[in-house]
């Protein structure tokens, strides 16, 4: 009965917050759907007189929007991609693999996700420079193919499964990377979830870099060319609203699709040390 009381106050508690966290979606969603002259209008109108899709139209078919969707689908893809393979095969090596200085690297690897991007900025550039890299996607790809986090959140959750079976797998003759592949990696669902949907979110999100790294308009991320749009069109509200509702709605259905499993690696990897 405590229980439960106990439930029905969080719950009282956390709806206030939900319907304030949710507001600004649910204004800029109806916003899309207004007229210029809607929401323009002072006071402004909650609620649109009819559906006007507009904006969707003007940024569909007048802008840059879909090849700017297309390159940031193609950074987030590749990053998440690669942080799952790569992250997976550093977090396992830290996790069941004793060699040499490991600790010393991991403390390092794991230092520099406190070191703030504004002092890693140049000398990423310079690199994608030398590279050849500088006003192409692999700019922004190449930085971020593994994340010190990746790795970390792989290792804490596979030092929390049993060692039996991967020790019988191992009696059975199979390598390091079969077992990793065919039986660490089909438990591991909710890190890799939980990977996923972290990595998308940052590479999706990500404005500063490729302020740095892009120069040219066709190779501009949604997030960029949604910045440029919104100065070069302010007074076309109803296409700026549209922008961003199709830039936000990719990370809305990644993250619920993917919500049960993200709370369970949470809870399940960042209780052990």
């Amino acid at each position: 009965m405590n229980a439960r009381r106990t439930t029905v106050g969080w719950h009282l508690l956390l709806a206030p917050l939900t319907l304030a966290f949710a507001l600004p979606l649910v204004w800029l969603l109806l916003s899309s759907v207004m007229s210029d002259a809607e929401i323009n209008r002072f006071p402004p109108a909650l609620w649109p007189d009819g559906i006007h899709l507009g904006g969707y139209r003007y940024v569909l078919g007048n802008a840059m929007f879909p090849r700017w969707f297309l390159n940031s689908l193609i950074v987030s893809t590749v990053a998440v991609a690669s942080n799952l393979l790569f992250g997976a095969l550093g977090g396992y090596a830290f996790a069941r693999m004793r060699f040499g200085g490991s600790r010393l690297v991991l403390g390092l690897m794991l230092a520099t996700m406190v070191v703030p991007f504004q002092l890693t900025m140049i000398p990423t550039f310079l690199v994608m420079k030398w590279l050849g890299l500088i006003d192409t996607l692999g700019a922004l790809i190449v930085p971020s193919l593994v994340t010190p986090f990746a790795v970390f959140l792989f290792r804490q959750f596979f030092r929390s499964l049993p060692r039996e079976m991967e020790e019988a797998a191992w009696i059975d003759g199979c390598s390091r990377l079969r077992v990793l592949f065919s039986i660490v990696l089909p438990l591991a669902r909710p890190a890799l979830a939980t990977v996923a949907v972290l990595t998308f979110l940052t590479a999706w999100n990500d404005l500063s870099w490729p302020l740095i790294a892009i120069n040219h308009d066709t190779q501009y991320t949604l997030q960029l060319g949604l910045t440029t749009f919104q100065g070069q069109h302010h007074t076309k509200w109803s296409a700026v609203m549209a922008g961003n509702v199709i830039t936000v709605l990719p990370v809305l259905i990644a993250f619920l699709l993917a919500q049960k499993t993200f709370v369970q690696s949470l809870t399940s990897s960042g209780i052990k040390g």
